[in-house]
């Protein structure tokens, strides 16, 4: 990988970039991640200003590459254990290794993919049958009949075959070997590049990066190749550039990076946090956030419709009917609600969430938020001239404690 100037920047912070620092291609592909609210780009006097929105991660540019961090400072370690936990993929077993460096956290989802990819090698790679067509002195499997009599017009020194061979060709294979050369080009450490060239070696490859993805879109896992799921969930993160199913749409772009938009993130966190904590009190996360959800009609276009990140059922009180249940809105704020008041945007959504959803004899709603260092909760109380409007339940997540201890402090805070 030929050097680049490192520019390091954190969520919502900017950098100042001289005019030769950016080609066009590049400023065109930054144009391309600000149209999808991951940053943004502006000309001034003296060259260019980046500045990162709320997305951490790595971008490789012709003439630089950028790292941006997080606003929370979480280990390396930790970060895979929530991000691991928001994908439904196991931590890889190497996670307590990992720390977090100058070079980024796209090393650590590199090393995630090598971890999973290293596996798959010692347990012998998924083989299928594949259709092979080819020109050989013995038969071998079927005689194409057209192509003898066309290209070889009866003669039979070299016969045109069709036949099947069992090879580890196949897509399983091949999206990961396309994975492991994103990964590649991606990293800053010397000695993670070693282990990625030699593990892709061992790989096919997709013809392309959209083709792959296109392969792990179609994917159906059987008990034939269940063991590749965790691999290739690493595998999609880094060939959509941070982009995955419930975490972050992804549009196309042709800059190579890894972003992860961390509001989506923690959302897909408090959304599986939610559903877990609640289990055990016989609890659920109602489908679909809430069907319908909470419509406006009667202004100007068409009508619109908003809903929680998550909706959880709960059971009512003991001695009551199992239809007894009440509904609880949760929403997930990725802010610094330990450090600040709760802002009145979010009051009032919350409000509103709890109008809609909550009991009227005690309108409830939650809001979760990350807190390094500590779980927190305070309660906000919302009084009108005729008494209590609402209840803003405000949970402060230590992001430095595992997952597991997370959904059992949650489980215990919603009781």
């Amino acid at each position: 990988m030929p050097d680049r100037t490192p520019v390091q920047l954190g969520e919502y912070e900017s950098a100042v970039l001289a005019p030769d620092q950016l080609t066009p291609r590049d400023a065109d592909r930054l144009h391309a991640l600000q149209a999808r609210g991951s940053l943004t780009l502006t000309r001034e006097h003296t060259g260019w200003r980046l500045k990162a929105d709320a997305t951490v991660g790595v971008l490789v540019l012709d003439r630089v590459r950028v790292v941006i961090s997080p606003k929370f400072a979480i280990p390396g370690e930790r970060l895979m254990s929530w991000l691991a936990y928001a994908l439904g993929t196991p931590v890889p077993a190497t996670a307590r290794r990992w720390a977090t460096g100058p070079t980024g956290y796209a090393d650590l989802v590199g090393a995630a993919l090598l971890e999973e990819c290293e596996r798959l090698l010692r347990e012998g790679l998924r083989r299928d049958y594949v259709r092979r067509r080819s020109v050989e002195p013995l038969l071998r499997g079927r005689l194409d009949v057209a192509a003898q009599a066309t290209r070889r017009y009866g003669q039979l020194d070299q016969l045109h075959l069709r036949a099947f061979d069992r090879e580890a060709d196949i897509w399983d294979n091949r999206v990961l070997g396309s994975a492991l050369k994103a990964a590649l080009g991606m990293t800053g450490s010397p000695g993670l590049a070693r282990a990625l060239h030699g593990a892709a070696g061992a790989f096919p490859w997709a013809p392309t990066p959209a083709a792959a993805l296109h392969a792990l879109d179609r994917t159906h896992y059987t008990r034939l190749n269940a063991r590749y799921r965790p691999a290739h969930t690493w595998a999609r993160l880094l060939l959509r550039g941070g982009g995955v199913t419930d975490l972050l749409t992804d549009h196309g772009t042709s800059a190579d990076g890894l972003l992860l938009a961390m509001p989506a993130l923690w959302e897909a966190v408090v959304r599986r946090l939610g559903t877990e904590a609640v289990g055990p009190q016989g609890g659920h996360a109602v489908p679909g956030g809430s069907g319908t959800g909470i419509t406006i009609r009667g202004d100007l276009g068409n009508a619109s419709a908003f809903r929680p990140d998550l909706l959880l059922s709960l059971p009512g009180l003991p001695g009551h009917g199992t239809a007894d249940r009440t509904l609880l809105p949760v929403d997930a704020k990725y802010k610094r609600y330990d450090r600040h008041g709760v802002s009145a945007a979010d009051v009032h959504q919350l409000l509103t969430y709890s109008s809609g959803y909550a009991s009227a004899d005690t309108p409830t709603a939650v809001i979760v938020h990350p807190q390094p260092g500590s779980h927190a909760r305070r309660t906000l109380q919302v009084r009108g001239p005729r008494g209590l409007l609402g209840l803003v339940h405000v949970l402060g997540v230590d992001t430095r404690a595992t997952p597991e201890q997370a959904s059992a402090w949650m489980g215990s805070a919603l009781r």
